[in-house]
């Protein structure tokens, strides 16, 4: 396997009512595999994606239709080569789901919050109810080098 830098990530953004959790996590997958093109770097994301919906009393009224719902992911990026560090590839992460957040689901007024975390975290706190995000074309030493999310 080549040198490769792994980091725990914690993702989160509203996404509009008409939003498909497992498009969201397609969508962080896709955009993670783009962040070393150019440079001759792969990059893969793996984890899970859940809703992170407000609670609701049973004496509350349901949220409006129109409400924004909170998304999150947990999980593990991983990039080749050893001239990376976290701040970078956080930062870089950060830029790109950005990017492409606002560009599938236009401005909802807020831009993703991406965060590296503990991988203790990761394993700890993805809810059970969460759904696998789907790798598509990535490198297979990179997505099996990445710990996988919820263990």
């Amino acid at each position: 396997m080549p040198d490769s830098l792994i980091v725990p990530l914690f993702v989160t953004t509203d996404l509009p009512p008409w939003a498909d959790l497992a498009e969201f996590g397609e969508l962080l997958a896709r955009t993670a595999r783009v962040l070393g093109a150019g440079d001759g770097h792969e990059a893969s994301l793996t984890g899970k994606v859940f809703w992170l919906d407000r609670p609701v009393l049973p004496e509350q009224r349901p949220a409006a239709e129109g409400e924004l719902r909170f998304a999150g992911m947990l999980g593990h990026l991983t990039v080749s080569g050893a001239d990376h560090t976290v701040r970078d590839v956080v930062s870089g992460v950060r830029r790109a789901i950005g990017a492409a957040v606002t560009e599938h689901y236009g401005d909802v007024g807020v831009v993703p919050a991406v965060f590296a975390i503990r991988d203790r975290d990761v394993r700890e706190r993805t809810p059970d109810s969460a759904f696998s995000v789907e790798v598509r074309e990535a490198a297979a030493e990179l997505v099996g080098a990445a710990p996988h999310a919820g263990r």
